[in-house]
């Protein structure tokens, strides 16, 4: 397992993944631009040369960032990729000063795992103006608010070695 931040060789695999979940509703689509354009937030996880899975950081303010894009290849879910891009994204919101990392999910019980808390979404604004207003199931959404905060926490080590089988059919 490779954990990285995206290159622009990794485009493809990261349109791919998400293309694949947006059209199951799990995920909002990402055109390939916005991908590029965002790519310096992007951490993949690559095996035997592919990329299966990504997610990134979206920031809100300097103090605010979420993550986002969260997904994971149908073959290699339950064997700690999600993890380990969750793990390397929550480095990097502590790299650059960021204290509250959220994101809105239907795995909720991944992310308690990984330390964050339940939150609601409406301590988000900045979220909502940008992002969910142009959802079209914004008034019906099914995904949770989950907040980590601090960042600065120290977070527990994390070895790809070890996958966590819970997770298992959990969606990452």
């Amino acid at each position: 397992m490779e954990i990285r931040f995206a290159g622009p060789a990794d485009v493809p695999g990261i349109s791919h993944l998400i293309d694949t979940h947006a059209r199951r509703a799990e995920v909002l689509p990402r055109p390939a631009k916005a991908i590029r354009d965002a790519l310096p937030d992007f951490v993949v996880a690559v095996d035997a040369g592919r990329v299966v899975a990504c997610g990134s950081l979206v920031h809100y303010s300097p103090l605010l960032a979420e993550v986002r894009s969260l997904t994971v290849d149908d073959t290699t879910k339950g064997n700690g990729y999600g993890r380990a891009v969750v793990h390397v994204l929550i480095e990097e919101a502590r790299r650059r000063g960021i204290s509250t990392l959220f994101a809105l999910t239907r795995v909720t019980p991944f992310f308690l795992k990984l330390g964050f808390d339940l939150s609601d979404r409406t301590f988000f604004p900045e979220k909502i103006w940008r992002d969910c207003q142009l959802c079209p199931i914004q008034d019906r959404c099914d995904e949770t608010a989950v907040v980590l905060h601090p960042v600065g926490e120290p977070q527990p080590q994390f070895s790809p070695v070890h996958c966590d089988a819970q997770l298992e059919g959990k969606g990452v």
